[in-house]
């Protein structure tokens, strides 16, 4: 078996143009513009990359976009100060500061400054827990893209055995709660489970999100089985050169699996593309209007 390619860029692509409908609808029926901020601090370049990519797609789109960079050494009550000023912001319906950011900063505390209905990246403890309760909050990006990817590829999901690798709070948690939600039978494992390699052969659906490279052999999946590999892993090789690899052994499994993400181009495409989502759902809530179908969960 060789498996199909689950190609996160091209669906991301279409996304972002229905996306660019429903901001030139707001803006034509409504006189809105959904605006999304990014708080950048210090000279992470990977974040540089990342908040300059996340900029140029929201304009590209027809949103505007508030970038707002400062220091490496600036105070918490100085980065306070300027979220505080974002959520009273009525033209800012998203929010979003750029991690990692410095050691003498907590990412737990920024994540909890930021208004829950303007928290598009879905971290905030009131998002989680509606997530988790079922109820309608903002959902983390990059669970919410899987999913997407997951229902246009399989369709219903229900009754289906998925088990997600890894438990983080970005991505295991919530993507584990996305598939409950739509009737899967979930299993996480992590570095602690036992037999994981049993526990994975036994799902139809296999996410991998742990941040190790090639983790998940071929050996480890039931022949036919959807993978979603959220890893995203530079490893060096000959030459000196470095290459992107994800969380799945991509030439094993591509010849176990039914369908298979690659990296790159999988998941990553679909993280910024449902941030873009997010906050066109937040302006429509902030503004009692009809949320535009397919941008969420």
């Amino acid at each position: 078996m060789t498996a199909d390619i689950i190609d996160g860029k091209a669906f991301a692509a279409t996304m972002r143009e229905k996306i660019a409908a429903h901001v030139a609808r707001l803006k034509a029926e409504h006189d809105l513009t959904p605006g999304l901020a990014v708080v950048l601090v210090g000279e992470d370049p990977a974040s540089q990359v990342y908040v300059r990519a996340k900029g140029r797609q929201t304009t590209e789109v027809g949103m505007n976009s508030y970038e707002h960079k400062l220091p490496a050494d600036v105070s918490q009550e100085e980065l306070y100060a300027l979220l505080d000023k974002l959520n009273a912001d009525p033209a800012v319906h998203g929010i979003l500061c750029q991690f990692p950011v410095p050691a003498h900063l907590s990412e737990t505390e920024i994540v909890a400054r930021i208004d829950p209905a303007k928290d598009v990246d879905g971290l905030h403890v009131v998002n989680a827990g509606l997530l988790a309760s079922g109820q309608r909050g903002m959902v983390s990006c990059t669970p919410l893209g899987c999913l997407m990817l997951l229902r246009d590829k399989l369709g219903s999901l229900s009754g289906l055995n998925a088990v997600v690798i890894g438990r983080s709070n970005l991505v295991g948690k919530p993507l584990a709660a996305l598939l409950l939600g739509d009737s899967c039978t979930v299993t996480i494992a992590h570095s602690r489970t036992k037999d994981i390699a049993d526990v994975v052969r036994g799902a139809d659906i296999v996410v991998a999100a742990v941040g190790r490279p090639e983790m998940v052999p071929g050996s480890w999946l039931k022949e036919g089985a959807t993978v979603i590999d959220v890893g995203i892993n530079r490893i060096d090789v000959e030459g000196g050169k470095t290459r992107l690899v994800g969380d799945v052994d991509f030439a094993s499994a591509s010849q176990v699996a039914g369908a298979i993400t690659p990296v790159p181009g999988g998941v990553g495409p679909m993280t910024i593309a449902c941030l873009l989502g997010n906050t066109v759902t937040a302006c429509c809530r902030a503004n009692g209007l009809a949320e535009p179908e397919g941008l969420t969960a």
